[in-house]
Order: structure tokens, then C-alpha cells, then sequence
């Protein structure tokens, strides 16, 4: 179990997650893999110098100060728990705004009690999705060491947000973006091209464009805003304190979440180690991280090799096996869910820390799976992209087995907005047969029953009341 520890004078400073290393550093210096051993670097606190509240609660203070641009922040009013920064540092567009909704459409769906399920909707951050809360922590410390020039890999929403905070930020940040052919979703890369990023497209897909911008950033000296950094997995632990506002600071059952880079599972785990290292919690939740069918590393390595933690030495030569198999058979990532579509998460290691104190299972979803659990997200009310109903998908199938009970309290976390991408909604919902096979049948997507299709009516008034009429009476019962 990953214990905090403190070797420095430092109040924060940085420290390699392995226990044979543990090299150490300082904030003001800018390392994406420890220097001493290439493993994963944790921003580490030494918590018995530094002024935490007594309970979680006295963080509701901060709302009665909305106009301090910290205090709007859904993640720098908790800026207690993440102390890297000074205040006059940060860097923030007002990110964090986001909504913890009860949903017992979707909750009947999974098979859950009604008042049970919610959904954790990340997708009203000013990018549309989660990444934001990472970014606005990364940005500050790329303000922190001067850095000029920012540099991501990305299937899509990194590439937004990164984007995003160099276009509405007075820092003269400038963004170059990596993307795979055909590997981003057009809502996406829209939101790239209009914030006036350097968009450079590599044949290959998003493991291939990670492994070159990590190179590129090396070579250069370009500021890296993958999940690598660790700063970026300090704000992402925000989501988790935003639940438990949500909640009345009540501790749910099950958190459920979408594993791509294992950025936000990695991040959940260490709030909740942090968070009862320091008394604030009695008690954590369980942790259940989904993956694609197309992109199931995450869920091959645990659920059929037996990788754990193993106290911080796990055996990584059965990745290193794993990822050889992948080149020899020349297996890409391949899903409907973008996001997710990664084969090599970044951050395996710190998500099986993450596992192993959260009690964690890890789950596959087929592409009908997700877009099923999509189209009801929708129909409940919060519209999303397909990789956040894989964790809607994942409740549903642990629901299923038998893993998470009826009773429990289960948070899923919907990371970005409906119309990151709308290609995939319109043609699960749509009549247009060809653009259906193109975009779904080929992944093996069949027409469901919650498909909301357009109904086609001849321009005439009559038949256009009588088709009214009857949706009314399908709609009503009668």
C-alpha cells in the first residue's frame, strides 16, 4: 500500500512512486519520468507542516467568496489539498463547474435502487470535458518553471483543453498538438483548430503520437501536458472532492470510471489515499475502472495476467510481455469510444496503486455496450461522448454479476460533453443506413431499441398530425 512520506524540507516537492528509488525533487523543477530509475513521479506534501481543515466540510467557506477567481474554481477552492502553487501563480478560466446529478432513468438501466446511481457530469467544464481540471493545475506549474511552449499527444479532449488554456490565458502560452490519422473525434479537433493550436497529424494512432511527443518534448524542451505530468493528476484529484460536496461529504459505495490513460483512475486514488492519510475520510470507495473491448490492456493485464501493486513493485515484464505480443500481431487500439482508445495507458502503475487501495475491479465493454448505455445517458437527461458510458456500460455489467449490489451508492463519472462527438450519436440514432455501417456496423454495432430515430413525413399537414398522434399515444400509453 503506497504510504506518504516526507525526505525533504520542502512543504511539496516531487518523489518517484518506486520504493527501490524514490528519488526526490523539487516543485520548481520540470521531470515527466524520474531522471533516476524512468518510473512515474507523485507531487508529494508534507502534510504535518501544512494547514489542512479539520473536516471536509469547512471547504463550503469558500463559496461565499465567488468573485476570487481561486474560489470560482472548482479546483483551486480546494487548492488546500493540491498546496504546489502560489496563489498568484494559478492559472484558471473558471474550470470545475461541474454537476453531480441523481439519475434513476439511467440507474433502472444499470439495476439499481432508485436514488442509487449518479452521474458525475464533466463534461460542463469550459472545454467540455474532464481534462480542464488537470490542465488548469499543469498550466500553473508550466507558469511556475517558465515555460513557453506546451506539447500533448491526444484522441481528442487533451488537445482541446490544452488549446483552450493557451488561447484564453494572458501567458503568451504557445500549443502544439499530436494526433493519429483518423484518431479524433471532428467536435474535438474542431476545438483545437479554433483556439489556434499547431495541429500535427502522425500515421500512426495515439501510442504512436505519445511516444513522439514525449521525444519532441525531450529534445526540445517543450513543457508536456499528457497525464504523465504529475501535476496534471493533482487537479483531476478534484473530481473526487467535488462528489463528496456533491454528496454532503458522504462517501458513495462504487466510483466508476472510463480507463483510457488511467489519468483520472490514477489521480481518485491518490485523493483517497491522501484524503484518509489526513482523517478526513473513514473510509474510501470502491474503484472501477472500464475499458473498451477495443483497447482492454488495462483489463488483460489485471483480470487474465494478475498484475497488481505488489507494495509499489509490480512485475512490469508482464506488460513489457503483453505490449510485445501487441507489435508482433500488429494490434491497434480500435473503438467507438475515442477517448479511450489507447493500448499503452501512461500511467499503469499508478492506476494499480489506485486498485489496490480502493479495492478496484477492472471491466471490458463492447462498442454496443457503450453505445447503448450512451443513447439511455441521453434520454436521462446529461448527454455524453461514448467513452464516458463505458463506466455507465461498466455499472451495468457489474450490476449484472452481482459486484455492486442494488442498494449500493454508485458514482459514475461522465468525462466530456454530447457533442465532443456527434458522429457517433447521429448514427446510432439515425435513418441514414450507409453513415450507420460506416461509423458503427463496422465495429460490430447493431440498430437497439434505443435508438431515437427521426420520423420521416411527407410535407403534408395532415399526415403530419397523425404521426404527432401516434407518438403521443406510444408516448402516453393510451
Amino acid at each position: 500500500m503506497f504510504v506518504l512520506t516526507s525526505t525533504k524540507t520542502d512543504l511539496a516537492y516531487q518523489q518517484c512512486i518506486n520504493p527501490s528509488c524514490r528519488a526526490t525533487f523539487t516543485v520548481g523543477e520540470t521531470y515527466f519520468a524520474c531522471p533516476t530509475c524512468g518510473d512515474l513521479i507523485d507531487v508529494v506534501y508534507d502534510w504535518d507542516r501544512l494547514p489542512v481543515p479539520s473536516r471536509l466540510s469547512d471547504f463550503e467557506a469558500a463559496w461565499s467568496d465567488r468573485l476570487n477567481p481561486l474560489n470560482f474554481s472548482g479546483v483551486w477552492r480546494f487548492r488546500a489539498l493540491l498546496p504546489f502553487a502560489p496563489p498568484e501563480m494559478v492559472v484558471t478560466i473558471g474550470e470545475g463547474q461541474t454537476l453531480l446529478q441523481t439519475a434513476d432513468k439511467v440507474g433502472q438501466y444499470v439495476g439499481l435502487n432508485p436514488g442509487r446511481l449518479l452521474l458525475q457530469y464533466e463534461g460542463m467544464n469550459p472545454s467540455g470535458s474532464f481534462k480542464d481540471n488537470g490542465m488548469t493545475a499543469a498550466f500553473t506549474h508550466a507558469c511556475m518553471v517558465g515555460a513557453r511552449r506546451v506539447a500533448c499527444a491526444s484522441t481528442g479532449n487533451t488537445s482541446a483543453a490544452l488549446a483552450v488554456y493557451c488561447s484564453a490565458t494572458d501567458h503568451g502560452f504557445k500549443a502544439i498538438i499530436f494526433v493519429g490519422s483518423g484518431k479524433i473525434a471532428y467536435g474535438k479537433l474542431a476545438q483545437a483548430l479554433d483556439h489556434g493550436a499547431l495541429t500535427i497529424q502522425i500515421v500512426g494512432d495515439f501510442d504512436d503520437a505519445m511516444a513522439r511527443v514525449r521525444q519532441v518534448a525531450d529534445r526540445l524542451g517543450i513543457y508536456l501536458m499528457n497525464s504523465v505530468n504529475p501535476f496534471r493528476l493533482e487537479g483531476q484529484k478534484t473530481i473526487m472532492l467535488r462528489v463528496l460536496e456533491g454528496l454532503g461529504w458522504e462517501v458513495p459505495d462504487w466510483i466508476v470510471v472510463p480507463g483510457g490513460n488511467l489519468g483520472n483512475s490514477s489521480a481518485f486514488g491518490k485523493a483517497f489515499i491522501e484524503l484518509k492519510h489526513l482523517g478526513l475520510i473513514d473510509r474510501v470507495p470502491r474503484l472501477a475502472v472500464i475499458n473498451a473491448s477495443g483497447a482492454r490492456t488495462l483489463e488483460h493485464l489485471v483480470g487474465q495476467h494478475g498484475l497488481t501493486w505488489c507494495n509499489g513493485l509490480p512485475d512490469m515484464s508482464v506488460a513489457e510481455t503483453y505490449y510485445a505480443g501487441l507489435d508482433a500481431g500488429k494490434i491497434k487500439a480500435s473503438t467507438i469510444a475515442s477517448a479511450i482508445e489507447i493500448n499503452r495507458p501512461v500511467n499503469l502503475k499508478k492506476c494499480l496503486r489506485a486498485l489496490d487501495f480502493c479495492g478496484g475491479v477492472v471491466r471490458q465493454v463492447s462498442d454496443q455496450e457503450i453505445m447503448d448505455a450512451k443513447a439511455r445517458v441521453g434520454a436521462g437527461g446529461l448527454g455524453c461522448e461514448p467513452a464516458s458510458a463505458a463506466s455507465v456500460a461498466g455499472a451495468k455489467r457489474l450490476r449484472e454479476e452481482g459486484v455492486i449490489a442494488p442498494s449500493e451508492r454508485v458514482v459514475c463519472i461522465l468525462t466530456g460533453h454530447q457533442l465532443k462527438d456527434p458522429t457517433a450519436t447521429v448514427a446510432y440514432h439515425g435513418t441514414d443506413q450507409d453513415n450507420f455501417e460506416k461509423v458503427l456496423g463496422s465495429r460490430g454495432v447493431r440498430r437497439a431499441g434505443f435508438a431515437n430515430r427521426p420520423v420521416v413525413v411527407a410535407n403534408d399537414l395532415d399526415d403530419i398530425i397523425r404521426t404527432i398522434a401516434l407518438y403521443s399515444e406510444d408516448a402516453t400509453g393510451d
